[in-house]
């Protein structure tokens, strides 16, 4: 259970990282490239200006949403400029534009600067604040909605907006710390123990900060010029983005689910590289020496001489430890478990991070053997057409459990953030005969119908699809088409979050010969539209059964996004629905009577309706006596929804026949699923899709797009 302590606690933390590491992307210019700047200046605004599916002027207008934009996403706490820096920077508040097609960045340069200096006061700021306890008794509040609140007048009141966030933060921490102590203990024993609390707090808190800027000072001007560049962007949509040459690389692993190395989560720990965990199956796991918490010190390629990485930035210390298939990494290592030094060597390979690819279980309900498949992403290698990728997956994962004799599936795509369209419309096609799937519309031209050829259909049997909020645009594109085909029940949150656009992912290095890398623009190209001719922007996918969810009030998705692309629609195409099912209606009916009965949803919507009331209270008392009244009071709300999610089903998953042998050689791979296996039993979501799934009936032709 999140009490608000925890919830405030969360802000905090998020705003200081927010604050931090996106705007101080570098404390020097000292690595600043103005010839490169330049370029990027001037390719990225002929690409976007050319080509991108919003017409959008360079004005005027434009020029003033960088100009906010920037500003406040450099320092969105108010912790840095004051009014006065602010009308300092104005002089080009309408000029941005014209200093964009000129290749001008006074503006940035500008802000850049003062900004430099502002953060070289930032350290003595929170120091000297810590330095002494708060004043506790005062009655003052802070408002940590950072829209609502406007710059500092003066130096001063910057240090006060300082010393409030700290306070928060300290207060936060006494009074998590005070409710360990003995509540029996005497008026004057609490006081002893508050004011040894409050200090063991500021030396938290300080702490805290002094990790933070040593991870600031890590980032480089590539980082900090990207913030910038990002913000240009921005103004034609929120999903157009600038990726340095290193997102890239990670957006690329990302899509493909694998990445060549020795298979290592790292982290900064102080001045150190430390490993964090280990993934499943990689050569450092399969080598087994390496294990979470050990130090690398030095990275040496093959026989050749070590590199010491201590004080090395992290990602700087990730490309030398990374490296090509079958080349050897010699980690010159200190030991978590008895600080002993010795010397590694791993064969580099290829690395399949395995929690983003198709995973199924099989269960049992009233007599009958289902099957749930979890794609976490509709994943792709580009660069390997014979590599996996989602669509090839999840074929094989259907005929292993059609194998497994299921009468129905559940394909979960809870969290499901989207990824390749092409996987999507081929996943489409296997429950289909064939037929039309999604419609894709290029600016100022009529739309493209992307269409499933294939004739085979891979599984002809009652089809569920779990969504919620999260399910975003190729998974709106699949839920889509079942829904469109009848050949599915769309179960899950309201509605599905609502990116109704395609982006494509341009190396900017292909428009000029500068030799080094450039990075990409990630650029919203096309929109999609579903094949009865509505936009899945905005509105997304409605569930046929709506279920209540701790979401159900938040305000997230596309909708909620500031320059968002509208809703529209297209005509519809020819398409001939599917007769999947004699008793649709009926089910989708007792289900929703089933819903609004139950106890446990209403309670899940209570909870919703609360932490919805929460994420709009923004103000807090700084009095620590109004501070302890409010979080009591909060406490005893959320004692209500104790056991919201509490949830314990009789039902059995397990894995299929192919993976068990695989699991008896894969211990971790075991421990993973069982997990795994374990969760689905207490998720309520996943109980209520069994209960529809249950009382489905195909119809007798079970006619699935037949022309």
């Amino acid at each position: 259970m999140k009490t608000k302590l925890k919830i405030i606690l969360f802000l905090l933390i998020t705003l200081f990282l927010t604050s931090n590491i996106q705007s101080q992307t570098n404390t020097t210019n000292s690595n600043s490239n103005p010839e490169k700047d330049k370029i990027l200046v001037y390719i990225l605004r002929n690409i976007l200006t050319r080509s991108h599916f919003v017409v959008k002027e360079m004005n005027d207008e434009f020029s003033e949403y960088v100009f906010h934009e920037f500003i406040n996403g450099i320092d969105p706490n108010k912790r840095y400029f004051t009014k006065r820096d602010i009308k300092n920077f104005e002089k080009y508040k309408y000029d941005i534009d014209n200093q964009l097609l000129r290749e001008d960045l006074s503006f940035y340069n500008l802000v850049y600067d003062q900004f430099t200096r502002k953060i070289n006061n930032a350290k003595s700021y929170y120091v000297d604040l810590l330095a002494e306890p708060f004043n506790y008794n005062k009655k003052e509040a802070i408002n940590i909605d950072y829209d609502k609140v406007s710059f500092a007048k003066n130096e001063n009141q910057l240090i006060d907006y300082w010393r409030k966030q700290l306070k928060l933060s300290v207060l936060i921490r006494v009074q998590d710390k005070l409710k360990k102590v003995d509540k029996n203990k005497t008026e004057k024993q609490r006081k002893i123990n508050f004011k040894k609390l409050e200090k063991e707090a500021r030396s938290e808190v300080l702490k805290s900060m002094n990790e933070l800027y040593e991870r600031i000072e890590e980032l480089e001007n590539e980082d900090w010029f990207s913030t910038f560049l990002n913000t240009i962007v921005s103004a034609f949509d929120p999903h157009t983005t600038y990726m340095a040459p290193n997102m890239k690389e990670r957006f690329d692993q990302d899509m493909s689910g694998k990445l060549e190395g020795i298979g290592a989560r790292l982290q900064r720990k102080g001045i150190n590289t430390q490993v964090f965990k280990l993934v499943s199956g990689g050569p450092a796991w399969k080598q087994g020496e390496l294990e979470a918490g050990d130090i690398i010190l030095a990275v040496a390629q093959g026989n050749k001489e070590p590199l010491d990485i201590v004080g090395m930035r992290l990602d700087d210390a990730i490309k030398f430890i990374k490296g090509k298939k079958g080349t050897e990494v010699r980690l010159t290592v200190k030991k978590k478990l008895d600080g002993s030094t010795k010397i590694i060597s791993i064969i580099r390979d290829i690395v399949e991070l395995d929690e983003t690819f198709v995973k199924s279980s099989i269960v049992e309900k009233n007599g009958k053997k289902y099957g749930l498949i979890n794609l976490p992403k509709f994943y792709i290698d580009f660069d390997e057409k014979s590599y996996r990728d989602s669509a090839k997956d999840m074929e094989k994962e259907i005929e292993r459990l059609k194998k497994e004799g299921v009468s129905g599936l559940i394909i979960d795509l809870r969290n499901n953030g989207g990824g390749s369209l092409k996987t999507a419309i081929e996943i489409s096609g296997l429950f289909i005969k064939k037929g039309p799937i999604v419609q894709i519309k290029y600016r100022g031209e009529a739309p493209i119908v992307k269409y499933d050829t294939n004739e085979k259909i891979q599984w002809d049997g009652a089809v569920i699809v779990l969504v919620n909020e999260f399910s975003a645009s190729a998974s709106e594109i699949f839920a889509a088409a079942m829904q469109d085909y009848n050949r599915a029940i769309i179960i899950g949150g309201n509605q599905t979050y609502g990116k109704g656009t395609v982006q494509s992912v341009l190396p900017i290095n292909q428009f000029t010969k500068y030799e080094e890398n450039l990075g990409a623009l990630k650029m919203t190209i096309q929109k999609f539209y579903r094949i009865n001719g509505g936009s899945t922007q905005i509105e997304g996918v409605y569930s046929d059964i709506a279920i209540p969810s701790r979401y159900s009030y938040m305000k997230f998705g596309e909708r909620d996004l500031e320059g968002a692309l509208i809703w529209d629609k297209v005509n519809q195409v020819d398409y001939i629905p599917t007769k999947s099912y004699e008793n649709f209606s009926e089910v989708v009916y007792n289900s929703k009577q089933r819903i609004a009965s139950d106890s446990k949803f209403k309670l899940i919507n209570e909870y919703a309706k609360w932490l919805k009331k929460n994420q709009d209270n923004t103000s807090y008392s700084l009095n620590y006596g109004a501070f302890s009244e409010e979080n009591l009071l909060q406490e005893k709300e959320a004692e209500r929804f104790k056991t919201v999610f509490d949830y314990e089903s009789d039902l059995n998953f397990t894995s299929p026949e192919y993976e068990l042998s695989l699991q008896k050689k894969d211990t971790v791979l075991a421990d993973k699923r069982l997990s795994w296996y374990k969760n689905l039993s207490k998720d309520v979501y996943v109980d209520e899709a069994l209960n529809v799934l249950s009382e489905l009936k195909l119809t007798t032709s079970n006619n699935i797009s037949k022309k």
